[in-house]
Formats: structure tokens, sequence, C-alpha cells
């Protein structure tokens, strides 16, 4: 061995444990990424087994900024699912930043005005800033032939924006669909089904049940006491309920007011329901305030009637119904039992 190959060796040689030390220290290095992403992949893997609820609009036909007319939005299965379309909802769903112009459905609970005023800015904005296929409803009897009148009410617009600005032409129509208490809607994993509600004169009025990988979520539409719900609702992680509130003295002195109260459902009776659901969460959307009343009495009212954990709904308020069922919103009191 000459001198050079001499200096080479001792070279490599007082390397080597510098060498060593940094494949180790990269070795531990990848362990601990890999460590790392594992668990991150398991919970992204469950998020994609939850179901996304947020509460659009928690109102009633009074136009109020805090709550805008009734609206609801399910996520599951990568599908995105509209359930009514009251005041202002295409404000909430940007507000949001959700694309709404790219709902998969809209499903109708009933046909009250306060429930679909929103569709013509949900159809029309919607197919302006984009939306290239047909806005697809689902309703009770009544429905189809609301879609039809919108179209005509709107033929004007529909005919000239193509011609005059080239918006396209898709995405300039409903296909709307009279629908029946059973399943009416599958996809990717994602099944809905509607049921009948009392909501008094009103026929039919509708609730849905949404069910997707072993979870469920239940909206009763608006309704009174209903027996056909606690059928359709048992075994639901979440309940959001419509609730009805007034003083005795408004119901006393107005047949209106009593006509009214009669169609909803108290704080009272809706512990009922709950109690019999037993469902993991219960919420109250929708909420009709008739008369000088508050609706921080909802709450300890409910209480007569059940324990269990129960919130009051907020425009924006979300919820992730996985293991879990977990509550995002601006401003949320949720009561345990």
């Amino acid at each position: 061995m000459n001198a050079s190959t001499l200096c080479e060796s001792k070279t490599l040689a007082n390397r080597t444990p510098l060498a060593f030390e940094r494949r180790f220290r990269k070795c531990w290095l990848l362990l601990i990424i890999a460590a790392t992403l594992f668990p991150i992949g398991l919970r992204a893997q469950s998020a994609t087994n939850q179901i996304k609820v947020i509460l659009l609009g928690t109102g009633d036909p009074d136009p109020v900024f805090n709550r805008f007319g009734p609206s609801t939005l399910v996520e599951a299965g990568g599908r995105t699912l509209l359930f009514d379309c009251g005041r202002g909802t295409v404000l909430r769903l940007e507000q949001l930043k959700i694309p709404w112009g790219d709902l998969d459905a809209l499903f109708l609970t009933h046909l009250h005005s306060d429930h679909n005023v929103g569709i013509p800015d949900l159809f029309l904005t919607g197919w302006v800033l984009g939306r290239r296929v047909p806005l697809r409803v689902w309703g009770p009897e009544g429905t189809r032939a609301m879609a039809e009148d919108l179209e005509k009410a709107f033929a004007f617009d529909l005919k000239i924006r193509p011609e005059d600005d080239l918006t396209p032409v898709e995405g300039s129509s409903i296909i709307a669909k009279d629908i029946t208490q059973g399943v009416v809607y599958e996809n990717s994993g994602v099944k809905v089904t509607a049921f009948n509600v009392d909501h008094g004169q009103v026929k039919p009025a509708l609730g849905y049940r949404i069910d997707y990988a072993g979870r469920s979520v239940v909206l009763s539409g608006d309704t009174s006491f209903s027996e056909n719900l606690i059928k359709y609702a048992k075994g639901a992680d979440l309940l959001v309920h419509e609730v009805c509130l007034a003083d005795r003295k408004t119901l006393r002195d107005s047949e209106h007011e009593r006509r009214v109260m009669a169609h909803h459902i108290s704080p009272e009776k809706a512990g009922e329901v709950f109690a019999r659901v037993k469902p993991r969460l219960a919420v109250y959307s929708h909420i009709v305030l008739l008369g000088p009343v508050s609706d921080s009495e909802i709450i300890p009212r409910t209480r007569q009637t059940y324990s269990g954990r129960v919130a009051l709904g907020e425009d924006l308020m979300e919820m992730d119904v996985g293991d879990e069922i977990s509550i995002r919103s601006p401003a949320v009191n949720v009561h345990q039992p």
C-alpha cells in the first residue's frame, strides 16, 4: 500500500463515524415522520366517515339579521346536500366559502315560503356565477310545479343572458321531483329518507333522515309532536328539531298565534321527543318566537322533560358527527345532561 492509498484509507476511516451518525439521525427522523403521519392518516380517514351539519339559517319568517331563514347544509361521502332554502341561504353559503353553485341536491321539507324563498337566488345566482348543471330539487307534492313556475317567472333572464353575455345555457334549468315517504336519494354511500310529519293543514310536510357510514342525522322539518318522526329518528346520532315558544297572554289574545303554535312544538313537548328518540345530541333550529319571549327560555323549559345533551342552534353552527359529536359556533352553549 503506497502513501497515497494509506492516506485515503485513514481519511475514510476518520469520516466513517460521522457518516454513520448522519445516517442514524436520518433514519430516526424518517421514523418520527412516519409515526407522526400515520395517526394523521387515520384521523383523515376517520373524518371521511363523518357527517358534517351546518345550520345556515335557524330563524322564522321574521326578517332578522342574527337568524336567517330555515336552511341546513349536510356534507357526507363527498356529497353536499341542502335542506330548505330560506331567506339568506346563498349569503350564508358564500360567507362560509362553500361552493354553493355546485350543490348536489336541494331537499324541501314543505312549501311554506319561508323555507323556499331563497330558491330563485340559489338557482339564478348559482347559474350566473358558474353552475353548469341543472339545479336538482326534491320535495313534497307541488315541488315540481313550483320549479316550472320559477323558470317561467325568470324566462326573460334565462333567455337573454346566453344571448347577450354568453352565459352558458347549461345550469339554466331546474330538475325537480315530487317525493313521498321512503328512500329518496342514494349516492356515494349517502342515503336520504323522507318521512311524513305533522304540520297541521300543511300536507304533505316532510322530515329527513341522512345515513352515512354508520352515522345518522335527522332533520325534523316543521312539525308538532309526531309519532312518525320518533319512529324514523330512533337510533339517530343527531336530531335537529324545530321549536316554538309563546307566552300565555299572546296565545290567549290571538287566534292567529294559537293556530301557529298548533303547527309547531313547544320546548316541553320537544323534550319528550328527545327522551324517546335518545339522540347523542339534540339541537334546536327554526326557532319560532311568538310574543314577548326570549330564546333563552327554551333550554330551561326543555329540561322539564329531557335531561340529555341539547343545544340551542345558531346560524353558522357546525356539527361533526363521528365517534364524537363536536360543535363549532361563534356563540354556542351546549347543555350537558
